[in-house]
This record gives structure tokens, sequence and C-alpha cells, in this order.
């Protein structure tokens, strides 16, 4: 899945100055990692597989599915079981365009194809897809609802679908439009796949776990119930840099996870997204929000032992490297790494003045003493 400030190509950048920060690996004892804004999970996936604890966390329910999705560990029995599975789902057959045109359980067709909304003729997805989504996504909930699949089968496979959909999607990878004319790629037909992450055997080791949420990463810290037994922990964070937000380029995919009928807006078919708005996406909020977290942290320290606060930001970000700086140093110990590499581009850059395609990534650390 193409998705805006994936760290996946920085994982070795950040594997390296975290352990020179933490020293983790030497320990006896791995601390718990904790990813605040896990995203599609590619960080808390590869420390999962080095032998830490994980806490995933991210504000999107979509987020909440694809990483439990990756952290689901396939087995041969369960393998077998959801093999058989996919192969029914993709065989499922869908009814006519007329035939459906009223019915609201085909909501993806009826809001994001061409003909089936009439009044805006979004192009998400082409009218079959748009139905075989539907039809597939009916399917896991009566498979979830009847006991038939497990909630860590129905997390897994609901995974694989909005992998699948997203390669077949009408858009400039990310949701915030569709394009006025099919790529050829959305006129493929869509299909599941069983998805399967390497070394696999590492993620179901019992000597490490992994628990996701879906919440915002002050309100998780802050819950009473949230403890862990583990020292020297680390909070990883990794917020949006500008005042892009996440929910509305990735709604669709949001509504897909959800399958809610939410009331949409706009020849985009928005949904609503005010519960999911970030305080790291406006220059007026975007300070205080950082400083709000550290402060949860330092609030909860004697439940939460978190001793390592690690910022992932770069330099087109609303903060500046000198204002992060300042508040690291004022709750503890302030270090700074930096790389550079290339940008993420969903399009191509318009009006820029600076049409660089690289980019200056900052890991901002704070050791809390």
């Amino acid at each position: 899945m193409n998705y805006i400030g994936s760290k996946h190509s920085l994982l070795p950048f950040l594997h390296e100055n975290i352990e020179k920060i933490t020293q983790a690996n030497t320990l006896p004892n791995k601390p718990t990692f904790i990813d605040g804004f896990a995203g599609t999970g590619a960080v808390g996936l590869s420390y999962k597989k080095n032998g830490y604890s994980i806490i995933a966390n991210d504000i999107q329910y979509y987020s909440f599915v694809v990483n439990n999705g990756k952290f689901f560990s396939l087995t041969n029995k369960n393998k077998l079981k959801l093999q058989k599975i996919i192969h029914d789902l993709n065989a499922l057959r869908v009814p006519h365009n007329s035939h459906i045109s009223k019915l609201s359980s085909f909501f993806i067709y009826n809001n994001y194809c061409p003909s089936g909304s009439s009044k805006y003729k979004r192009m998400y997805f082409t009218d079959e897809n748009g139905k075989k989504c539907d039809a597939i996504r009916s399917t896991l909930n009566t498979l979830h609802n009847t006991g038939k699949i497990s909630t860590s089968e129905f997390y897994y496979l609901l995974w694989c679908l909005l992998e699948a959909i997203d390669k077949v999607a009408n858009t400039a990878s990310v949701y915030g439009a569709f394009l006025k004319r099919f790529k050829k790629s959305a006129l493929k037909n869509l299909h599941i796949e069983l998805l399967d992450i390497s070394n696999n055997s590492i993620l179901s080791e019992k000597n490490n776990t992994y628990t996701v949420f879906n919440t915002s990463i002050e309100k998780l810290l802050s819950t009473p119930e949230f403890t862990l037994s583990t020292q020297d922990n680390i909070l990883y964070l990794d917020p949006p840099y500008n005042q892009r937000q996440y929910a509305p380029n990735y709604h669709v995919l949001e509504t897909i996870a959800r399958y809610d009928t939410p009331l949409l807006r706009g020849k985009t078919g928005l949904r609503d997204y005010t519960e999911q708005k970030s305080a790291f996406c406006s220059n007026k909020t975007v300070h205080s929000a950082l400083k709000n977290i550290i402060n949860t942290v330092i609030q909860n320290k004697k439940k939460n032992n978190i001793k390592y606060i690690f910022l992932s930001y770069n330099n087109e970000g609303l903060m500046s490297p000198k204002s992060i700086q300042e508040i690291f140093e004022y709750f503890g110990k302030y270090s700074v790494f930096t790389k550079t590499y290339n940008r993420f581009t969903a399009q191509k850059r318009k009006n820029k003045k600076d049409n660089t395609n690289t980019v200056i990534e900052y890991l901002h650390c704070l050791t809390l003493i």
C-alpha cells in the first residue's frame, strides 16, 4: 500500500540510531516499543521481528486493521482455512448494476463508482470492483458474526481486502480525489491474495507480544489501565509533518474498513473526520501537541516506564529543528540524527519554488532522566 510518510526505506537509519541511544539489544530483557502513530506498521513490525514487545497505535481505524492483519501469525492449520475462504471470496458473484443501485448494503458501489454514484459519478473504482468489494466486505462481516472466523482472522482478511482494493484504486496514490479517467491498474479485476509477512515464525514467538490500539496517543498513555511491566521503554512518534491530514487522504479505506455507511459530502465523498483531526497539522497547535504528549508521558511515567522518546520529522515540517530541540531540552537530554532521502510524491509538485526530490529526515531523541 502506498502510504504518505512511510518509514520502510528509513528502517536501517532508525534502528541504527535508536540502538545508539538505548543500547536495548544488549539488555537481557528488551523494553516495549510503542509506535504512537503506527500508520501501516512498518516501524513497529520491524521491531517485532527483532524480539520487542510492541504497542501499535493510530487514530485511523484502517491503520488499526492493517496492523492487526500484519501482526497475525499464519500457521499451517489456519493457512489452509484462510486460503479456502479467500478462494471463495474471489469467486463471489455480484448482481447487475440495476439490481443494486438502491441497496444500502452495496455502499462502496453506490458511493464510489461511476454508475452507483449517479449525482457525482465518482470514479474511485470501476463498477465491478466496487460491487466485488461490497460483496467481500459484507461476507467478512457475516463470517465473523456467525463465528466462522475469529476476530484475529477477520482483521487479517480485512487487511488482505484493503491491500487488494488499493491496488485497483483510480487515484494518484491517495484518496483525496479520484482520476477523471480510469488508469490501467484500476481496470484490473479486484483479487484478494493470502498475504504473508516474512520471518513469520519470529512474529509468533512467546517472548514478545503485540497489542494494537485505535485512539490518540495522549489518550492511550493517560488511560489508567495502560501499564507496562518492562523498563526503559521506547516511545516512537511519527506524526503528520504538515497541514495535510491523513483522514481525508485515506477516507475511502476508512469507510471500507469500518463499513459503517457514513454520510458523505462533496464531489470526493468525504466522510466526517472531526474526531480524527491531528493537532500536528496546524501551526497554531503543533508545538503544544508535542509538549502535551511529553507531559502525558511524564505524568504517567510510573506505570508506562518510558525512558526514551524518538520523533521522526523532516526539514519541511511545521516545526523547525530548533523548536523541537528547545522543547526536548526543556524536558531532558537531547540528541539528533539526520539522513537525506527521496521524497514521497503522490503526484507532480506544482507551484513549488523548491522542486528538489530530496528531504532531510531528523530523528530527534529525548532521554528522560
